[in-house]
């Protein structure tokens, strides 16, 4: 049975599952029956995060537009467009001994693309959640539901992991921004056109 977090929950992985090799991270979503006139494309990416909090380069943004690290830590499985029908919407898989040393967290966000010319944001999509999932095995481990606190938000931190004592954990984030994506890269380093 999953250990279901709340908001600022940090909790064992590794040291919990001493195994534990690859995971998988799966991120869902509804949109509620408010009709834009657009559908909504959300996103997943996950951010690799040196000790600066900080991307070391471009290469450690893991997007619709950069689908695996060089290492083949992280590797984002196709972008769903509509994020329609049930279970996970998007999902990146991460083979935790693969993650280069230079790298200690890697954050996992979910944006709203062309949020403002369609006029969308965070308080429009419920049900959002994070699942990890021992790819091994296929059970769940852990799962976040961010809940409905949002409204003018385009940009979730959802959650990251991190390294600690040689362990990897994870917290739970849930923090929004607003701004998109563009907001997200300029807080991880990341230089956008």
């Amino acid at each position: 049975m999953p250990i279901n977090l709340s908001k600022g929950q940090k909790v064992d992985l590794t040291k919990k599952n001493p195994g534990l090799k690859n995971i998988m991270v799966g991120l869902g979503w509804d949109v509620n029956a408010f009709d834009s006139g657009a559908d909504f494309d959300l996103d997943a990416a996950a951010f690799m995060l040196g000790a600066s909090g900080k991307c070391p380069t471009e290469k450690e943004f893991i997007f619709y537009g950069n689908l695996e690290h060089t290492s083949g830590a992280v590797k984002h499985m196709g972008d769903n467009l509509t994020g329609e029908g049930e279970g996970d919407d998007e999902q990146i898989e991460v083979s935790l001994k693969d993650i280069p040393s230079n790298v200690e967290r890697v954050a996992f966000t979910v944006t709203i693309y062309d949020a403002e010319p369609r006029r969308q944001n965070f308080g429009q999509v419920s049900n959002s959640y994070i699942r990890i999932v021992d790819a091994d095995t296929n059970s769940e481990l852990i799962r976040y539901d961010l809940g409905e606190d949002f409204s003018i938000e385009t940009a979730v931190v959802v959650g990251e992991l991190y390294r600690h004592n040689g362990e990897w954990k994870f917290n739970a984030i849930g923090s929004g921004f607003q701004g998109g994506l563009a907001a997200l890269c300029g807080h991880y380093g990341i230089e956008v056109a």
